[in-house]
């Protein structure tokens, strides 16, 4: 509700419209921004800008200020890894405090929007975060706002948790296997192992080294049993992923006796992936598209990996849509819409 008051009378009252200061020729700009708290020493200023008369919010009792309001909406969506700051114009955001995977609870936070004038916007579920970096922000739609309207919303999240939180990625172990002929008899020089190490350079891993394997079942299937002996986390087959008769890295990734989670997705490019586990190790099948795009399955499933997440079929089968890559000419990702 407002109401028109002197301005000798509005203090400790809430501005409900921005005020302008000009100066001809020099400065037209905000004196003062709607939502502001009326102070004592405001009022010879306002008095000065030709405001005897200016509009308040009259507010009821147990109403709250946006800058509170936001506050108490930050302070209850804030989760494990999750850091808030101060309100300014109203909003409080909310950032990564460490290096990770956002994660979303989807549900509840489309619960927590359908309370009127509440407004909690995110970055969308599984996306990589820098430490420092901003990951939602928090505010109420008008000035004030009903204190049951934001109990509802920190009793939802007391209930239910909070709806996000940043996964620190794990330091993992793992191992390269590249297979085919033509690289391991020296015909080609392998372009595979560099791309890969650098991909896993961004996650701290530690390399248990490469090894090259010819296109023959029985030595994948050893050089697979090596990394699993020195206990890999993570190994990761270049090469013979396609399905022609002499591409048999799946089919010895099978004879291993993995249990197989995938092999084929509906992403482009990486239509050939591969994702098992054996003995909690998760091999992952890499198709040549890993070598020659920036951009491919692989970045996508990599920070699932790192932050700790077994990954089922259903995960794969949902990157139907949003998993045909429009190869920008400059690659904005993880800032797009890929496997989203």
């Amino acid at each position: 509700m407002l109401k028109s008051v002197r301005v000798e009378e509005a203090v400790g009252m809430v501005l409900c419209q921005d005020v302008t200061r000009i100066v001809p020729g020099e400065f037209k700009g905000r004196a003062f921004k709607k939502g502001h708290i009326i102070s004592k020493e405001d009022v010879p200023e306002l008095l000065k800008l030709g405001k005897e008369h200016i509009y308040v919010w009259q507010s009821d009792p147990g109403d709250v200020h946006e800058d509170d309001a936001a506050m108490r909406l930050a302070r209850a969506a804030t989760g494990e890894n999750i850091a808030c700051e101060e309100p300014r114009e109203g909003k409080s955001s909310l950032k990564s405090t460490v290096k990770g995977l956002f994660k979303v609870n989807t549900s509840l936070l489309q619960e927590i929007n359908s309370v009127e004038d509440i407004s909690i916007a995110s970055l969308p579920g599984d996306f990589m975060v820098e430490c420092g970096q901003n990951v939602a922000g928090a505010r109420i739609i008008p000035l004030m706002i009903s204190d049951s309207k934001l109990s509802r919303v920190e009793e939802m999240c007391r209930e239910q948790g909070s709806p996000f939180m940043v996964k620190r990625y794990k330091r993992l172990r793992f191992g390269i296997i590249t297979t085919g002929s033509e690289v391991y008899k020296g015909r080609i020089k392998d372009k595979f192992g560099p791309v890969i190490k650098e991909k896993l350079a961004y996650f701290d891993a530690e390399c248990l080294g490469q090894i090259i394997c010819t296109d023959d079942q029985g030595s994948i299937e050893s050089a697979i049993w090596n990394f699993i002996e020195k206990k890999a986390d993570l190994i990761i087959l270049t090469g013979g992923m396609s399905v022609d008769p002499d591409d048999v890295t799946p089919a010895a990734i099978r004879g291993t006796g993995a249990s197989i989670v995938t092999y084929g997705v509906p992403v482009q490019p990486g239509n050939m992936f591969m994702m098992a586990y054996l003995q909690g190790t998760a091999l992952m099948g890499v198709p040549g598209c890993g070598m020659y795009y920036r951009t491919t399955i692989l970045d996508a499933v990599l920070p699932r990996i790192f932050a700790g997440e077994l990954l089922d079929k259903s995960y794969f089968t949902a990157m139907g849509e949003g998993g045909l890559c429009s190869h920008c000419e400059t690659c904005r990702y993880p800032n797009c819409y890929f496997c989203r």
